[in-house]
């Protein structure tokens, strides 16, 4: 049983064993059973403060917040968890460490995407202990991520690439050499590995409010109520979200590998569920 549903078991019995001293002790003791928010979050913080991490991971971790998108999975230790275009495992990393030894993190990438991550991640997996992380590398074509698998699917700014049309230089100007994914059959596998009740939590560069969609895939952008409308529309449940990405400062209409906005975009983060049958 996920801690949401063990909290909602145990609410009468709390409130009565609140109310004696006896009752306080009885509290401690089931409040450390249920794995309540509070107690992942000092899990997650706890994985952040982790010694020997990366130092490119701790200068990304300010302008990351791991803690507010990672608290949206609902991770329990044990859990097994899909890093989706992970590039070079900076969440990866953070997640087998709220996971433990007993779970199993999947570090995802496609050839692009690790070609992309490639330097990042021989540091990450040369002479250092990182927990149970397995690289996954798989076309999306076949994630082969199994049914009713997973506990959890993550996926940062990588969400919006299943709707950029793929270009090459000619020598005058970009032309398109290919058709976008297909982001019916991508979702499709995401929702099949994952359990009922499970997590998948999306983050990625917000558009403009007056940037049409396609101008908004140009720039390696979503609106949020597409994305949203997109995930939804293949059986997720909409269920959370945090702005702690947020930056009303960035110039929506530029493409966010721009010096002037990389690293600083406006970003939205959405959880969503698979619903329980």
């Amino acid at each position: 049983m996920r801690a949401p549903m063990l909290r909602t078991a145990f609410r009468g019995r709390l409130q009565i064993l609140m109310f004696s001293r006896r009752g306080r002790l009885c509290l401690l003791t089931v409040i450390a059973m249920l794995s309540t928010p509070l107690a992942w979050s000092a899990t997650v913080a706890d994985a952040i403060a982790r010694p020997g991490r990366l130092p490119q991971d701790l200068a990304r971790d300010e302008r990351s917040r791991p803690a507010a998108v990672i608290s949206l999975l609902n991770l329990a230790a044990g859990d097994r968890v899909v890093d989706v275009f992970a590039g070079g495992g900076y969440y990866s990393e953070l997640l087998a460490s709220v996971v433990g030894d007993g779970g199993e993190v999947l570090l995802h990438n496609n050839e692009g995407f690790r070609a992309w991550g490639v330097n990042i991640l021989n540091d990450r997996f040369t002479g250092r202990t990182i927990g149970n992380i397995t690289q996954h590398l798989r076309e999306i074509a076949d994630l082969d991520l199994g049914t009713n698998s997973l506990d959890a699917a993550l996926l940062v700014m990588a969400y919006h690439d299943m709707y950029v049309v793929p270009k090459r230089y000619n020598g005058e100007k970009y032309v398109p050499v290919g058709q976008p994914a297909d982001v019916d059959h991508f979702l499709q596998q995401i929702y099949r590995s994952l359990k009922p009740g499970a997590r998948f939590v999306v983050v990625d560069h917000a558009a403009g409010d007056t940037t049409s969609e396609d101008d908004a895939f140009e720039l390696h952008r979503l609106h949020e109520a597409f994305a949203r409308s997109e995930i939804e529309s293949r059986g997720f449940r909409f269920v959370d979200s945090t702005d702690v990405l947020r930056n009303s400062a960035d110039d929506r209409s530029m493409i966010v590998f721009d010096s002037d906005v990389q690293g600083r975009t406006d970003r939205f983060v959405l959880a969503f569920e698979k619903p329980v049958q």
